[in-house]
């Protein structure tokens, strides 16, 4: 297994908007869609225009595979163009792809 975490900051006054499309498309309807595993999705007490996530694969070859057909997904570059009139919702992203440090270590 491998482990992957997002984090998502938004463009200028976008920090809600980033989040609703998250939540109510991406992590609900792309995600299964294309075998990502969401583990869990985080924001700061203090508003920092930011979410992080973690998502798990079983190895790279399907972490890749995964995000390549979301990318290329027609429908999410539709729904991405539609919230996107106003200029893009994210200012930046940050990927890490982590492996367990403790060998058999599996979260559930």
């Amino acid at each position: 297994m491998i482990y992957e975490i997002r984090v998502y900051e938004a463009a200028d006054g976008k920090a809600e908007a980033m989040r609703d499309r998250f939540f109510s498309v991406v992590a609900s309807k792309f995600f299964p869609r294309h075998g990502i595993e969401l583990l869990g999705a985080f924001v700061s007490q203090a508003e920092d225009g930011r979410l992080t996530y973690m998502t798990r694969f079983e190895n790279e070859g399907t972490r890749k595979k995964a995000w390549d057909a979301f990318a290329a997904d027609p429908e999410w570059a539709k729904i991405k163009a539609g919230t996107e009139t106003g200029g893009p919702l994210l200012k930046s992203q940050t990927i890490s792809v982590l492996s367990p440090a403790i060998s058999g270590l599996v979260l559930d």
